[in-house]
């Protein structure tokens, strides 16, 4: 069991292809992950969360959490405003992701990973394409992520809908643009990991 705060990194979607995408994801990269995280809505309490999350043998840990479209604070917002802000929980980043939900505030993303792959500076949408113009085009609007904007994420990493992106994301490719988006965090938080190439 750990001593020190547990790493994890947020990701802001649970349902089942996603969690599916995660957890191979986890797998590949050395990561642990908390698979009872996913859901749609999030199915448990940020205080469980928290009592799995330190029960993990090493970190960082992959935790999932997902509002099923809420425009309001639902179950996985809730959730993660527990966990990010639990004193044995250090947040290396999130994973922001993309979708139709409007009347959000959204989240201001440090880079996003495009549907091609690419690290961009602007947001994405739900498909992966870049946004280029307007004064949002670095604002992720998600259902799960405005409480991002409330608690402390060094690296914000936008991305579309985990494990689709119109095939681009698909698990059987390897789930490319999702795992880009953990890998960038890990690069930016200086965190090592046993991945596979």
């Amino acid at each position: 069991m750990l001593a020190a705060k547990v790493r994890i990194i947020i990701v802001t979607d649970g349902d089942r292809c996603a969690q599916h995408v995660v957890e191979n994801i986890a797998t590949d990269l050395g990561l642990r992950c908390i698979s009872a995280s996913a859901g749609n809505p999030t199915p448990i309490s940020g205080q469980e969360i928290v009592e799995l999350v330190k029960t993990v043998p090493h970190d960082p840990v992959l935790v999932m959490f997902d509002d099923r479209g809420r425009r309001d604070k639902g179950k996985g917002e809730t959730a993660m405003e527990y966990v990010a802000s639990h004193p044995d929980i250090e947040v290396l980043g999130a994973v922001a992701v993309a979708s139709n939900t409007t009347g959000i505030r959204g989240v201001a993303a440090d880079a996003s990973v495009s549907g091609e792959g690419v690290v961009v500076d602007n947001a994405v949408d739900k498909y992966g394409q870049e946004k280029t113009t307007g004064r949002d085009r670095t604002i992720i609007n998600g259902d799960t992520v405005d409480v991002l904007n409330a608690v402390d994420v060094p690296v914000i990493i936008g991305v579309g809908d985990i494990g689709k992106m119109d095939k681009a994301d698909d698990i059987r490719r390897g789930a490319p643009v999702t795992r880009k988006a953990i890998e960038e965090i890990l690069k930016r938080s200086g965190v090592s990991y046993a991945g596979k190439p």
